[in-house]
C-alpha cells in the first residue's frame, strides 16, 4: 500500500486527489491549515486508510515513517484568495514548496508540484505550450500567485536536477467541479449561485476573454498519470476546449434554465485575454485526455450545488 502525502487536502482538488488515491489503495495523510479548505470536503474519507493533519506547510512539514510520494497542493488558487492573502501565497510558493521538496528528499518520495496555467500570465503564445516562458507581470496584483508557481517550480527542477529528488510538475488550466467554493471569485462558481438564484450574471470586461474548462474527475486522472510516470518536465493538464466568458456565461443560463442576464463590469488588472492549453505532451507520454464534455460536467457541478443548505432552502421556498 503506498503511503501520500497531500498538502492542501481540504481544498477543492486536494480533497479530490485524496479520494482518488484512497480509491487506488493509497494510504493517505492530508495536510492543511484551512485558510481556504474545509473540513466537509474530507469528512467523508474518514474511517478509510486517511489521516487529516492541521498544519501550515510553510512553518514546517514532519511525518513519521515511510512516504512514497508527496502531492504538493498547498495555495490559495482563486484570484479572490490570493488578492486576499498575497504574502500567505508567496510564502506558501517558496517556503512550503522548500520544506515539501526537502521531506521528499529525506524520505526518498516521488514530489509533484501543483502549478498552474497562470504562470504562461497574459500570454503572447496561444495556445499555449510547456516550452512557452510566459508573459507575467511581475509587480501587479496577480503577480503573487503567478511568480509564487514559478518559483516553485524553478526550486522543484533543482531539486530534481541536484539531488535527484524524483519530481513532477502538473500545470493546472481552468477546472471545476463539485466542492468549489460558491465566493471563491472564479466563473463557474459565481455563475452557477447567480444562476439558481436567478440573479444577474456578473462578467468582468465584454466577456469576449476566453478560458478553456476541465471537469475535475478529468484533471485528477491526469495528475495520477504524470505521478506514476517517468517524465520530469512540466506537463500541461486541460481541456484544450475554448470558450469566451460570455458564451459560458450563457451555458449555464441554458443548463439550469434560469431567467437571470447578464451585465458587465470592469475588466481586473492583469486579467488573461485568452487562455487554452496546448496537451500534446499530455497526450503523448501520458496517454491522456480529458472525456467530459462542458456540458456533462457543468450537469454533475449545478447538482452538486443544489445540494448545498442555501440552495435547498431556496428550492423549497419557490415550490
Amino acid at each position: 500500500m503506498p503511503r501520500t502525502l497531500v498538502t492542501g487536502g481540504a481544498g477543492f482538488l486536494g480533497s479530490h486527489l485524496c479520494e482518488y488515491l484512497l480509491a487506488k489503495g493509497h494510504e493517505v495523510v492530508a495536510i492543511d491549515n484551512l485558510s481556504t479548505g474545509s473540513i466537509s470536503n474530507i469528512e467523508h474519507l474518514q474511517g478509510q486508510n486517511f489521516r487529516f493533519i492541521k498544519n501550515d506547510v510553510t512553518e514546517y512539514i514532519y511525518l513519521d515513517g515511510d512516504i512514497d510520494y508527496i502531492l504538493h497542493f498547498a495555495s490559495p488558487a482563486s484570484p479572490m484568495d490570493y488578492l486576499q492573502l498575497p504574502i500567505q501565497t508567496m510564502k506558501v510558493g517558496a517556503m512550503g514548496t522548500h520544506k515539501a521538496l526537502g521531506l521528499a528528499l529525506a524520505k526518498g518520495a516521488t514530489f509533484l508540484l501543483a502549478s498552474t496555467s497562470e504562470v504562461y500570465g497574459d500570454p503572447l503564445e496561444h495556445p499555449q505550450r510547456e516550452d512557452y516562458w510566459g508573459h507575467v507581470n511581475p509587480v501587479g496584483p496577480r503577480g503573487v500567485y503567478d511568480e509564487a508557481k514559478r518559483f516553485a517550480e524553478a526550486l522543484t527542477m533543482a531539486y530534481h536536477r541536484y539531488h535527484g529528488v524524483d519530481t513532477k510538475i502538473v500545470r493546472i488550466f481552468n477546472t471545476y467541479g463539485p466542492r468549489m467554493r460558491p465566493n471563491d471569485g472564479r466563473a463557474i462558481p459565481a455563475f452557477i449561485p447567480q444562476a439558481l438564484r436567478g440573479e444577474a450574471l456578473t462578467v468582468f470586461g465584454d466577456g469576449s476573454q476566453t478560458r478553456s474548462f476541465c471537469y475535475v474527475d478529468d484533471l485528477i486522472e491526469g495528475i495520477h498519470s504524470l505521478l506514476v510516470s517517468d517524465y520530469h518536465e512540466p506537463v500541461n493538464i486541460g481541456n484544450p476546449t475554448e470558450m469566451t466568458i460570455k458564451e459560458l456565461a450563457e451555458a449555464i443560463i441554458s443548463a439550469i434554465g434560469s431567467s437571470s442576464k447578464v451585465v458587465y463590469n470592469p475588466l481586473p488588472q492583469d486579467d488573461p485575454k485568452i487562455r487554452q492549453p496546448n496537451i500534446t505532451r499530455a497526450t503523448e507520454i501520458l496517454k491522456w485526455q480529458p472525456r467530459y464534455t462542458l456540458q456533462e460536467g457543468l450537469a454533475k457541478t449545478i447538482d452538486w450545488f443544489k445540494q448545498l443548505p442555501e440552495f435547498k432552502a431556496l428550492a423549497g421556498a419557490n415550490r
